[in-house]
């Protein structure tokens, strides 16, 4: 029996990971389980699956989760607090595996954490190779980690690359991955109606079920940006053999191009179930609690290239990836400040890109040969983004 830690526990991958790993109570024991601040969804996670360890990142709500345990059949978790307690349950001893699905910055130092372990790290958390990239990747080899993706295209990508393949090594039969995206809520938008998108036009997506910021991301076609990056570095593939294909019925989750002309695609119903059940049960297969794919049902499958003049976001992703070094984390950061800018009313959907490509312009080049400068440029970024916004809006 495998033990499992939840980074992100409260979150729609966490959620679905403890559905998938109740199906199979004799692999897997929950261990630890996480949340930010959502201390109610935990409580009840903690009740049902008895986990030894839980943390809040908030200490105030730690603190009243820790009492509203006391008495109950959940009385001996061991409440930790603060981002700290995410490394370190992230790195225990007794832990096989880790899912890593807290969203955007603040899950990198408890994924790298997995990483330098030696753990089975679950990735849901693409930021962690946005911003460190090749660092990530060398703990990965130094440690002898196991790496498997979850989010469903690098999942469906690695379904499809060669048997026995390990993330970081570039197939050398593969000449392209095709990378799919649904097109977001906006896809058939005229675009002098985008200014006026309010954000719960933004987060309702047509065919997945995602967090806001992820759900905007996907609007924006900023979600395929940041997975172009990831897939670069997990597939040591150069971007430009990565090509973005519009695909509205979310039906196939990508393909991969052989150089014999081959083309391999992954399909599936949109369940994140089906990429958490096979990374957890990798390489061999069980349930996952998605609805099997009733192909007759589907009738048509549709192609398009992505309009830039639609996606802006999607061309900074890209010409972050071409410049390399600290851009990507420097684009990572500014977009995550546009979006919260954007769902607080700060500023309008259409100037999303324009903050990031502001501060992709104006922020310093450092290097990403070190954790440091890394958040470093994490910092500088978040700094430029919100003064452009206070000065401009």
């Amino acid at each position: 029996m495998k033990s499992i830690c939840i980074l992100g526990s409260t979150g729609s991958i966490g959620v679905s990971t403890l559905d998938v790993v109740a199906r199979h109570p004799d692999r897997y024991r929950i261990t630890a389980l996480t949340a930010n601040r959502n201390i109610d969804a935990l409580f009840d996670q903690c009740i049902q699956y008895r986990p030894e360890y839980a943390v809040v990142v908030d200490a105030d709500r730690a603190g009243v989760l820790e009492q509203r345990l006391k008495n109950t059949a959940a009385s001996h978790v061991q409440v930790l607090a603060g981002a700290q307690a995410l490394e370190e349950v992230a790195s225990l001893p007794e832990i096989d595996t880790v899912m890593a699905a807290i969203v955007g910055a603040a899950g990198l130092l408890s994924t790298l954490a997995a990483a330098r372990s030696g753990k089975s790290v679950l990735l849901a958390n693409k930021e962690a190779l946005v911003m460190s990239g090749q660092l990530f990747m060398n703990e990965i080899s130094r440690s002898g980690a196991r790496l498997l993706p979850i989010d469903s295209e690098h999942n469906a990508i690695f379904q499809c690359m060669p048997a026995h393949y390990e993330a970081g090594v570039s197939p050398k039969e593969a000449r392209r991955i095709l990378l799919t995206a649904s097109g977001g809520p906006f896809r058939e938008t005229p675009i002098e109606q985008l200014e006026r998108v309010t954000p719960e036009q933004a987060v309702a997506h047509p065919n997945w079920d995602m967090g806001r910021k992820i759900s905007v991301d996907s609007a924006t076609m900023m979600n395929k940006g940041l997975e172009l990056i990831e897939a670069s570095v997990l597939f040591d593939m150069p971007a430009e053999r990565i090509h973005v294909v519009i695909h509205p019925q979310s039906v196939i989750h990508s393909m991969v191009d052989y150089i014999d002309g081959t083309v391999l695609a992954q399909l599936g119903n949109p369940d994140m179930r089906i990429p958490i059940a096979h990374a957890l049960a990798w390489p061999e297969r069980f349930e996952s609690g998605a609805e099997p794919l009733d192909i007759f049902s589907i009738k048509r499958l549709d192609f398009e290239p992505p309009d830039e003049s639609r996606f802006p976001c999607l061309k900074l992703a890209y010409d972050a990836v071409e410049e390399g070094g600290i851009m990507p984390a420097v684009l990572n950061a500014a977009n995550e400040v546009a979006v919260d800018s954007f769902l607080s009313g700060r500023i309008p959907y259409t100037e999303i890109a324009p903050v990031i490509d502001h501060c992709m312009t104006h922020c310093s080049q450092n290097s990403a040969d070190s954790l440091a400068s890394i958040l470093e440029s994490d910092r500088e970024a978040r700094a430029i983004s919100n003064a452009y916004i206070d000065r401009n809006f």
